[in-house]
């Protein structure tokens, strides 16, 4: 039974000593670039202070429409894609354009709402966005289509298995020692400290690290998405997430020349206001990426900070019908979890503790990187000498 032990611990080892080495760089990129995001939110609206407020007047704020239309008339820019509206007079509005031609992405602009006059282009923005395509996609080209999902979806799985695996290997004889198990020793040099640092310092984040690893996975891997909101939610929410069937090809007759209407938001924000009335913060309404009249509208109370405690609406923009409603407070145990997804991956469900707690697990990813290049060669030198036959002289011993 103890060979057999000594066997799995060996074959463990084995595992976890080549997946670190392998996925050793990327590992300490991803979790590096998840660190700088941590507080994006709240470094971006601390460099953008002076352009999201305005002086709020007697004058009723312009309906998004009109707004965007002065804005075009003002001067050349893209086709909107989103704008963020705010319940509070006091707030600028947050115009967003859709993808040129050439697949890149406009500058966001805040806007005046009561004149569209453009107060300027959110500072920060741009680099947050490299960060964010280099945390997820690697800045391989096709982003979330490209080859850079799949690979760091891939090496999130690689540190499920370190992170098992190294659990198992540090699992020490007194199991219920609270100081083996928390305790660094520092009086130890060399390979001995770098293990220790490794172990210990491993123990301490691995809750962490496995949180950030199976939300992480929900972004990389649809059969994984699929897999949790089958397990998690109801399963009625599970069929509204399968892909709407394709609409039947037009006859050969019908002219295919005539250009589809645009749509506006001005409908379906008249038919979220009376819906919702003052109980909103923020709200974000977002036009169809292809062809469809259907807005979405993602709303925050005014007593909601988090992504998660968001309320979504469908409106059909042509008529002004209400599609569908999906509010926070109806949500079940499990679906609140799905929600939560993206906060908890941050930290952000336990508030700025739980961001920093994060935050500084992530730049802990090195550590790990280091100590286990050094103990693997370390290994590594300790074998040669038991490897060398027997009786053969080698130079300068």
């Amino acid at each position: 039974m103890r060979l057999r032990g000594h066997t799995i611990k060996a074959v463990l080892l084995q595992v976890h000593s080549i997946a670190g080495l392998v996925l050793a760089l990327l590992l300490a990129l991803i979790a590096l670039t998840g660190a700088i995001m941590s507080f994006e939110d709240e470094i971006v609206d601390h460099l953008n202070a002076d352009i999201m407020c305005v002086i709020p007047r007697e004058m009723p704020p312009l309906t998004p429409d009109d707004l965007i239309a002065r804005l075009k008339a003002a001067q050349d820019v893209g086709k909107v894609s989103a704008v963020t509206l705010s319940s509070d007079p006091a707030a600028a509005v947050h115009v967003r354009f859709a993808r040129d031609e050439h697949g890149g992405r406009p500058a966001s602009l805040y806007v005046d709402p009561y004149d569209a006059r453009v107060l300027g282009l959110p500072r920060g923005e741009a680099f947050f966005a490299t960060v964010r395509r280099l945390h997820r996609w690697l800045l391989i080209p096709g982003d979330a289509r490209g080859w850079g999902r799949p690979i760091t979806g891939t090496v999130a799985l690689g540190l499920v298995v370190m992170l098992i695996s190294g659990l198992v290997l540090r699992w020490p004889r007194r199991a219920g020692s609270v100081k083996t198990w928390l305790k660094p020793n520092l009086g130890l040099s060399g390979r001995g400290l770098h293990r220790s640092l490794h172990a210990v310092i491993g123990t301490w984040v691995l809750p962490v690290y496995l949180a950030m690893t199976l939300t992480g996975l929900w972004f990389s891997f649809e059969w994984y998405k699929d897999g949790l909101i089958w397990l998690l939610s109801r399963p009625q929410v599970a069929a509204a997430k399968m892909p709407p069937k394709m609409p039947p090809k037009p006859p050969r007759g019908a002219d295919r020349s005539e250009p589809a209407q645009p749509i506006g938001f001005d409908r379906a924000w008249t038919t979220f206001q009376r819906e919702e009335g003052d109980r909103f913060s923020r709200a974000l309404l977002t036009l169809p990426a292809g062809p469809g009249t259907v807005i979405r509208i993602r709303s925050w109370g005014k007593d909601r900070t988090l992504e998660a405690t968001r309320d979504e609406f469908r409106i059909d923009a042509a008529a002004g019908q209400l599609v569908s409603a999906e509010r926070y407070d109806d949500k079940r145990f499990g679906e609140k979890i799905i929600a939560a997804i993206y906060d908890i991956h941050r930290g952000a469900i336990l508030g700025w503790p739980g961001k920093l707690v994060f935050m500084i697990a992530a730049v802990l990813m090195p550590l790990f990187s280091v100590t286990g290049i050094l103990l693997y060669l370390s290994r590594r030198k300790l074998r040669r000498p038991a490897q060398r036959p027997l009786g053969r002289l080698v130079p300068g011993e």
